[in-house]
């Protein structure tokens, strides 16, 4: 993983799937719900971002079944994984705080977003 942190669509991709083991269709739609429809991944940019959730070890596959003839692969966050998101999620926060406290000392306030703010 980058020492950047985690790009948006992998902090949402890998907050899926610490929940529980999900397949791919499953993902994408719960990354549209979770961002409220800011992140709408297309098949090959998900399967890019589980290749590289992969590589870096906070991703594995869980299970492979067949439904309705085709082949479902089913991802499961790592317990990397899980620390990695928790990490990230805290580094995420810092920054909201620090942000929200440098528009507070100019009298802006921030505009909810989905919770934050």
């Amino acid at each position: 993983m980058s020492s950047r942190g985690l790009s948006e669509q992998a902090f949402l991709v890998l907050t899926v799937l610490v929940e529980h083991p999900q397949h791919g269709y499953a993902v994408l739609r719960m990354v549209d719900e979770l961002s409220d429809g800011r992140v709408q991944l297309r098949v090959g940019t998900l399967y890019g971002v589980l290749d590289r959730l992969a590589n870096d070890g906070l991703v594995e596959l869980d299970r492979e079944e067949v439904h309705q003839g085709r082949l479902r692969r089913y991802y499961r966050a790592t317990d990397k994984g899980v620390r990695v998101l928790g990490a990230e999620t805290h580094r995420l926060a810092a920054n909201v705080n620090a942000a929200t406290a440098v528009l507070g000392a100019r009298g802006v306030q921030p505009k909810a977003l989905g919770g934050l703010a």
